[in-house]
């Protein structure tokens, strides 16, 4: 292996084992989520013990709609441009993994992390309205996953996200639930991410019966950090908040320009100077080139 993936390799593997210890501190892991290096950048400089990217947000970026519509190449890209720029832990989202079959998916996580990733989050939910994986399947899969990883002599932070409460249709979600997260712990899943589970109590019971730690994805609507903490959540990320406040600020302004022409929506909380001073350059100058 060349030099320079080694040492990539060997940051991922540190990465992973200061992000696994997150998960056992004594607050849970607040992580808002980025989708490129600038919000990656602001993300860290507030203070976030880790950055975890957003499918959304990096698909919107693209030009793309959310939902297993990237190339894997282009998932990859924006996680190792990322983590040559902070210096957290970087957690994926890779969403299904770009391909069913677990030899795919195995092709996608040890791109990843060779490209500086700590963690990922793995759904079981294949796109385009299709039904969700069976447990048996997403278990092959996460199994799958946590091998190729471990060949490249990382221990990946897997946390494996259900659609089901998303997806609808369940007469039991919380049981269905439960029996995934068993399933996909005994793959070698990490976490177990349930977004659309809002109900605090519903929550609090799932949380008390996993085998697996419980990420939920928060946002307007859902009980403060405090509350899910107290319920003994152990992760929480906003998925495409962010990145939909960030396109919504766009709008606003665009709408004002091109409407009333006036300006005052452009007036940014963050000025250029503080902007370009979270930027680093990719290349720096050499002394001579500023003579």
């Amino acid at each position: 292996m060349p030099s320079k993936e080694t040492g990539r390799i060997r940051a991922a593997a540190t990465r992973a084992t200061h992000l696994r210890q997150l998960h056992r501190g004594p607050n849970p892991l607040v992580l808002p989520n980025a989708w490129d290096v600038m919000s990656a950048l602001i993300v860290a400089a507030e203070g976030a013990a880790a950055v975890a990217t957003t499918s959304g947000g990096v698909s919107w970026s693209r030009g793309r709609p959310d939902g297993q519509h990237l190339e894997a190449e282009e998932a990859v890209d924006a996680v190792d441009a990322i983590t040559k720029a902070v210096d957290l832990p970087v957690t994926a989202d890779i969403e299904g993994g770009y391909g069913r079959a677990p030899q795919v998916l195995a092709s996608t996580v040890e791109n990843v992390v060779l490209a500086g990733a700590a963690g990922i989050n793995l759904e079981d939910a294949p796109g385009d309205g299709a039904a969700l994986l069976e447990p048996r399947t997403q278990a092959e899969r996460i199994a799958a996953a946590r091998a190729a990883a471990q060949a490249c002599g990382v221990d990946l932070v897997i946390n494996a996200r259900t659609d089901v409460f998303l997806a609808g249709g369940s007469s039991a979600p919380l049981d269905e639930v439960l029996a995934r997260s068993e399933a996909y712990a005994q793959a070698g899943a990490d976490c177990l991410f349930v977004p659309g589970l809002l109900d605090l109590d519903a929550i609090a019971e799932l949380v008390r019966r996993s085998p697996l730690p419980v990420n939920i994805m928060a946002g307007p609507g859902a009980p403060p950090v405090a509350e899910l903490a107290e319920a003994g959540v152990r992760r929480i990320s906003v998925g495409t908040a962010l990145a939909q406040t960030a396109y919504s600020s766009v709008l606003r302004s665009a709408r004002e320009l091109l409407g009333a022409g006036t300006y005052s929506s452009l007036e940014a909380e963050l000025s250029y100077a503080a902007l370009n001073g979270l930027a680093q350059p990719a290349h720096p100058r050499r002394q001579e080139d500023h003579a």
